[in-house]
């Protein structure tokens, strides 16, 4: 990709942060861009349901007055998971080479 990207402006500053360098560090297809979107998107949903966790606990009340668990606690595994599978599906854990002036390719679709 030739013309600079910018990370999406609905992600939390950290999070931006990280799309911003990992686009950066590495050679990425449109189609990574948005893989790396969707990681993104999902991590910060996932810390947006950790988040209520620590305000609310990991129960809730249920309609016969017991306890059940936290609706968020499956959305923060989901989001750990989905995460989790989006940065595999990027390819992200090889080391860029140190004296390349390219940024490297991903490993899945190198030549």
């Amino acid at each position: 990709m030739d013309e600079p990207l910018t990370a999406p402006s609905h992600l939390k500053p950290a999070t931006r942060t990280w799309w911003q360098s990992v686009v950066s560090r590495w050679e990425l297809e449109p189609h990574h861009v948005r893989l790396l979107t969707l990681a993104a998107e999902t991590w910060d949903r996932g810390q947006q349901a950790r988040a209520l966790l620590a305000r609310d606990g990991l129960t809730t009340g249920s309609k016969s007055g017991g306890l059940r668990t936290h609706p968020a606690v499956r959305i923060e595994a989901d989001c750990r998971v989905g995460f989790a599978r989006l940065l595999r599906e990027l390819d992200l854990d090889v080391a860029p080479p140190a004296e390349s002036r390219r940024p490297p390719a991903l490993r899945s679709i190198a030549r």
